[in-house]
């Protein structure tokens, strides 16, 4: 062994039952180091408070969650080496490695595992872990791309110049051409594409050798058979003589493969790059304020408490309340919408969005991976992982499909060993690349990728991989009322003053006499009256379930229901008739009524357009409400629906859901995504309207983060298109296989015409899926 560390590692690796992964691997890790004591104090600061603040989550009594960035994985199996050791760690809760942006997930108990230790582990296994960051996470991107860009100029720069010497080779065979210099031609094509085989095709090579190694045939197996015989077969002949040389073929085969790969590679990136330039916007300096001072720290020296400043035309730097100041705020980021939203104190802020107008002082009340646009990463890497039954289908299809390809490869060329030796090769080289399934594994992720791309950036967050594809079979919609459909903050609508009173200085008496109430209704009070206007009241007392009550100016007021003022229930009858719906609420003296407070909580803006475009498209609605039946029959008049169910307990909706899913409906539930977290665990597919810091902990398939209703049809229109362009993608992949397979092999197709045809279809399915906008 070369060190300790090695030996270690492979110690560890036959202890713990892992010794099939000498079996998986595909390529080798980077060498294991011995952990010296500097490199075991550069460990140990990870388990900083300080430090583990920026990027470590608290998501429990002692449970910690944090995402790394894992170097040196190379195949598979590293993931597989990966997550099974680090699982056996006592402590270690759960791992998950996302092969395609090497980024793991980890959680644990800190009670009984550091971060340290688990940084240790990995390092003995032979690869370097640290904390995710965007910018770290996009700079490794953009290192991808720019390898990826240069394979495929190579490939291209190969494919060019095979291309201007085939033209010669095949000139010559009609007008004739020295064997001189037929065998100098095909020695520079030899040279030229030798780049493009030991370089540029190297991603096919790789993939394919894991997808064998793990039993999985997959569709860059058929292309690095396709890369190696026509290569070696080429080879042959320029070395010892024969009819053709297919240098060419490679060389624009590669080239337009590794096209089509980088297109899907964008559409697929857009949806996680959309939400991880969110975390970018985010300043790295910030203004706290101390002892009335102003200093300028690092945002991750910001801790949960501290008062930062917020300057108009700065972006705020952290997540948190509003203690002093009132300004517009640019959440366009978030939502989606390009209107500024009034913040005045005790709202939420975001960290991200802009100051427009006033400064803001305000209270830090989360950092880092603690905010909500963080949040909103996580939840779209989740659904990345998560794969929809139409893909995994697909997939399986694909590999299916990949086997028969080789056994009808097999049988083809065994067939034309009789026919014709002299086009076996061609043959075989054009069977393999006109079917190869590129198109068919493309069909389902490509379409997947735009469309979560199109919604994240209309603020609509698709957190599961299931969603977009049920989307598309929506047929009932039901909505939950408080903070749905409706704004969930009772207004006051009206003032009827029943006495000599001005309605302002009922609106003073009423928010005086609130001033000490917690009640839901008594910020509709409250909101209409600046606190310095109010005058003080004396013996102010809470009356629970009737109202409150005190003295202002030496005079006796009581503020109510109904109920609670005798002068208030002789008048209460006349005016509950005409307002449906309403709460009326009573301001009393000691021997009368002053004045009635109508109520409401006002429908949502979009609310009624909304339900009416769902109608049009045929789609069934309901609301399901714990209100009382006067104020829910007066909302469904509004909105025009006539299944309505109200005074219903959590589990008194999900069993108005399962009634309707028993008649056959494919129902999507629209909700608040935390009082109604049982309902929107049972429908098919649920909608959680955004609640600011709430964001990250909803337990819905999507979050409307815009706060929009007509985000709604929105959604479900995607998701029918979306399905649309999967199937469109589907058959035109299996309409071109089964076309071309008979022509491949009766042998009217060259191998470049086949290689052309192949990158067509596959970019045929990308760029069908890029539609979806």
């Amino acid at each position: 062994m070369c060190c300790r560390g090695c030996q270690a590692v492979a110690q560890a690796i036959v202890d713990n039952g892992l010794s099939e992964y000498y079996s998986n691997r595909t390529a080798l890790p980077g060498q294991g180091h011995e952990i010296l004591p500097d490199e075991l104090k550069k460990l140990a600061l990870y388990d900083h408070p300080d430090i583990q603040r920026s990027f470590v989550i608290d998501s429990g009594v002692n449970q910690r969650e944090a995402v790394l960035i894992l170097e040196g994985i190379t195949c598979a199996a590293c993931v597989w080496l990966n997550e099974r050791h680090l699982k056996q760690l006592p402590g270690v809760n759960s791992v998950q490695v996302n092969y395609a942006n090497h980024r793991a997930r980890i959680a644990w108990d800190s009670r009984e595992i550091s971060l340290s230790r688990i940084l240790q582990e990995i390092q003995l296994l032979g690869y370097n872990a640290h904390p995710y960051s965007a910018l770290q996470a996009d700079a490794l991107r953009q290192s991808r791309r720019k390898k990826d860009l240069q394979r495929l100029a190579i490939a291209g720069i190969g494919a060019a110049q095979t291309m201007m010497l085939s033209v010669g080779l095949y000139a010559g065979n009609w007008d004739g051409i020295a064997p001189s210099t037929v065998v100098l031609l095909r020695w520079f094509g030899l040279l030229l594409t030798l780049p493009v085989v030991t370089f540029s095709a190297m991603p096919f090579y790789r993939a394919a050798w894991s997808g064998i190694k793990s039993r999985h045939l997959n569709m860059d197996v058929p292309v690095a058979l396709a890369i190696i015989t026509a290569f070696i077969g080429s080879v042959w002949v320029t070395l010892f003589g024969g009819a053709h040389v297919y240098y060419d073929s490679i060389g624009m085969f590669t080239l337009f493969l590794l096209g089509t790969r980088l297109l899907e590679a964008g559409a697929r990136g857009k949806s996680i790059e959309s939400a991880e330039n969110l975390l970018k916007l985010q300043p790295t300096m910030a203004i706290r304020l101390r002892a009335g001072l102003q200093e300028y720290v690092p945002v991750l020296d910001l801790l949960r408490g501290d008062s930062i400043l917020a300057k108009p035309g700065e972006t705020i730097a952290a997540d948190g309340t509003v203690a002093e100041g009132m300004s517009t705020v640019d959440e366009a980021l978030l939502t989606g919408e390009p209107r500024p939203v009034l913040k005045k104190p005790g709202d939420s802020v975001i960290a991200g969005s802009i100051n427009l107008e006033g400064p803001l002082t305000l209270t830090v009340t989360g950092v880092g991976e603690n905010t909500v646009l963080a949040g909103i990463v996580r939840m779209v890497d989740k659904a990345q992982a998560e794969k929809p039954h139409i893909a995994t289908l697909a997939d399986r299809t694909a590999s299916w499909f990949t086997l028969a390809l080789l056994v009808f490869t097999a049988v083809v060329g065994l067939a034309w060993l009789f026919i014709d030796r002299t086009q076996v090769l061609d043959i075989v080289l054009a069977v393999l690349v006109v079917t190869c399934p590129c198109a068919l594994s493309l069909a389902v992720p490509a379409a997947l990728a735009a469309a979560g791309s199109h919604l994240i950036k209309r603020g609509i967050l698709v957190t599961r991989g299931h969603a977009l594809e049920t989307l598309a079979r929506v047929n009932h919609v039901v909505f939950d009322k408080t903070g749905t459909l409706t704004q969930g903050k009772p207004a006051v609508m009206d003032v009827i003053v029943l006495a000599d009173l001005t309605a302002a200085q009922c609106d003073v008496l009423a928010a005086s006499l609130e001033q000490a109430s917690e009640h839901p209704l008594a910020a509709a009070f409250k909101g209409r009256v600046l606190a310095s206007d109010l005058p003080a009241v004396q013996a102010a007392r809470n009356h629970p379930g009737q109202g409150v009550s005190g003295v202002v100016d030496g005079q006796t007021y009581s503020l109510g229901n109904q109920d609670f003022s005798p002068a208030s229930r002789i008048l209460a009858e006349n005016y509950s008739t005409r307002y449906p719906g309403a709460t009326l609420v009573w301001l009393c003296d000691a021997t009368r009524a002053l004045a009635v407070f109508v109520l409401e909580d006002p429908l949502r803006d979009d609310a009624r357009q909304t339900i009416a475009t769902l109608r049009t498209r045929g789609i069934g609605i309901s609301i399901l409400s714990g209100d009382n039946e006067t104020t829910v029959r007066h909302v469904g008049a509004a909105l025009g629906v006539s299944d309505l169910h109200w005074q219903q307990k959590p589990q008194d909706k999900l069993a108005v859901l399962q009634a309707i899913q028993r008649d056959g409906a494919i129902v999507a539930m629209v909700g608040d995504g935390i009082n109604d977290a049982p309902v929107l665990a049972a429908a098919q597919v649920s909608f959680a309207m955004a609640a600011g810091t709430n964001v990250a902990n909803q337990s819905s398939d999507i979050v409307l983060l815009s706060n929009r209703l007509d985000d709604v049809p929105q959604a479900l229109e995607t998701g029918r298109d979306t399905l649309g362009v999967m199937r469109q993608n589907l058959f035109w992949a299996v309409a071109y296989n089964v076309i071309a397979l008979p022509f491949a092999a009766l042998g009217y197709v060259s191998p470049w015409l086949a290689a052309l045809g192949m990158s067509i279809s596959s970019m045929v399915v990308v760029l069908n899926a890029l539609r979806l906008r």
